[in-house]
């Protein structure tokens, strides 16, 4: 359809196929759109290059969102390469295994840190990397969050903290960019079986509760998520910023699910 045809965008955080960033680069891809990959490390470079070739892509770039000197060196690269984005998507977070079991009353400082920084902060950085190269061109940053921002998840903790910090951040960059003529948003995406999901304890009973109270009574699917990011990066969307998309089959909008509901009518 060519929806996404003369525009390039800045895809963070592939880690595998099955990545969430990965099904958005497949369906910005599919409409047309020209992709630049980061990966963090030798070890991830393996996994993302050859992704990134079977759709023709040659920019794939090293980064480390927790470095700025290397988010620098990216968008140095992008302007020689380039000269212009039209699209930002991040798809990143971190938090220490240990931070994400027991109480969260006992998250370390050291592991606070780290989680706000490259979950949220790091948003804020390669928003104002990309900047310079969006100058003029309606620009589209997009980010992912999860609904453990907005309510208590099962060994969630202090990732729940930080996505919030990122949907905040989402938020004021929006008005910051608005003016720019650039929007910001976030796609608050149901659980979906990824490499970072596999760090969460209990995640298929999560799965399970998730389809439970979904009126649609599944999961969202990866396909699902990217066909939204495409929304979220074309020209459709250029009236929506600061929005926190909830895509989650519903999950969000039920307190219990009808099912529930029947089992504790007929038990009075």
């Amino acid at each position: 359809m060519g929806l996404m045809k003369g525009k390039r965008g800045l895809i963070v955080g592939v880690a595998n196929e099955k990545s969430i960033a990965w099904a958005i680069a497949q369906a910005l891809h599919r409409e047309g759109a020209e992709l630049a990959f980061t990966y963090l490390n030798g070890s991830l470079e393996k996994r993302v290059r050859p992704l990134a070739e079977s759709i023709g892509s040659s920019v794939i770039l090293p980064c480390d969102v927790g470095r700025d000197e290397d988010i620098d060196a990216l968008f140095d690269s992008l302007k020689k390469e380039w000269g212009s984005l039209d699209f930002l998507v991040h798809s990143v977070a971190f938090a220490n295994k240990d931070e994400l079991r027991g109480a969260f009353y006992d998250t370390s400082r050291e592991g606070f840190s780290l989680a706000v920084d490259i979950s949220a902060y790091s948003l804020v950085a390669l928003t104002r990397g990309a900047l310079p190269l969006m100058e003029g061109r309606n620009g589209s940053v997009l980010t992912l969050t999860y609904y453990g921002s907005e309510k208590v998840m099962p060994n969630y903790n202090v990732m729940g903290v930080a996505k919030s910090a990122l949907e905040t951040s989402v938020r004021y960059l929006a008005a910051d960019l608005g003016p720019l003529g650039h929007r910001v948003n976030a796609i608050s995406a149901g659980p979906v079986r990824t490499l970072a999901a596999a760090g969460i304890g209990d995640f298929r009973k999560i799965q399970l509760v998730n389809e439970l109270r979904s009126p649609f009574g599944r999961l969202v699917t990866l396909e699902e998520i990217g066909n939204t990011a495409l929304y979220l990066a074309s020209d459709a969307s250029t009236g929506m910023t600061g929005e926190i998309l909830h895509l989650d089959c519903g999950f969000h909008a039920m307190s219990l699910s009808i099912k529930e509901a029947t089992h504790m009518a007929s038990r009075e």
